[in-house]
């Protein structure tokens, strides 16, 4: 009986432990471990976004002649300030500075007029003749010749004939504003008509200097 009895008491034990093992507190444990490891497979997979990089802007480049060194300069034949007609045939066998500028009595033409006047008696000993051109009128020349004394020729380009000639006339940029206008730009001609440098960044306020240092 007594054998008997203690089988009993050890049976109750491991029964106590086999419950112990499986309470609902550990069971629910169990569960929530299951389902974090569930939810981690079945969570989405995060597809790689690339990035953009935003589009450049294409700098802005103003036009410039095509015209070139060494090649035989344009003819040109017009009315200057005093309704004069005139042209490069004039100027055979002379050195001639033929520059073009946007317009009579700006800031930038006015000192460009003036740097090339005030030069004059040098310029003429070095053998150069000096002829301005814009698509000014007979009219505006002649009023900004006279307020400034310049004693050289302003072509009255009304038509762009000689621009177009020279390929000065183009797209361009100021003050942020993208146009089509006159590109200033220098040609000097030598002797035998022949275009020998092209100055396409013009220092305005000292261009005859610019020029006898070419």
């Amino acid at each position: 009986m007594a054998k008997i009895a203690v089988k009993k008491v050890a049976k109750k034990a491991v029964a106590k432990k086999v419950i112990k093992k499986v309470t609902p507190a550990s069971s629910a444990s169990a569960t929530k471990v299951v389902k974090k490891v569930e939810a981690k497979k079945t969570s989405p997979v995060k597809k790689a976004v690339k990035k953009v990089a935003p589009a450049k802007t294409a700098k802005f480049v103003a036009h410039s002649s095509r015209l070139k060194e060494g090649v035989k300069a344009p003819d040109f034949k017009g009315l200057n300030q005093d309704g004069k007609e005139f042209g490069l045939a004039d100027y055979k066998g002379k050195k001639v500075i033929l520059y073009f500028y946007p317009k009579d009595n700006t800031p930038g033409c006015t000192a460009e007029a003036c740097s090339l006047q005030d030069n004059m008696n040098t310029l003429k000993k070095e053998g150069y003749e000096v002829v301005g051109v814009s698509a000014d009128d007979v009219k505006s020349h002649k009023k900004f010749a006279d307020k400034f004394k310049l004693s050289f020729n302003l072509l009255a380009d009304t038509d762009r004939t000689a621009m177009k000639a020279y390929d000065v006339w183009g797209t361009k940029m100021f003050m942020g504003r993208i146009f089509d206008g006159i590109i200033r730009t220098t040609f000097i001609i030598d002797e035998k008509g022949t275009i020998k440098h092209i100055i396409r960044a013009v220092d305005t306020k000292d261009h005859a200097n610019q020029i006898r240092n070419l």
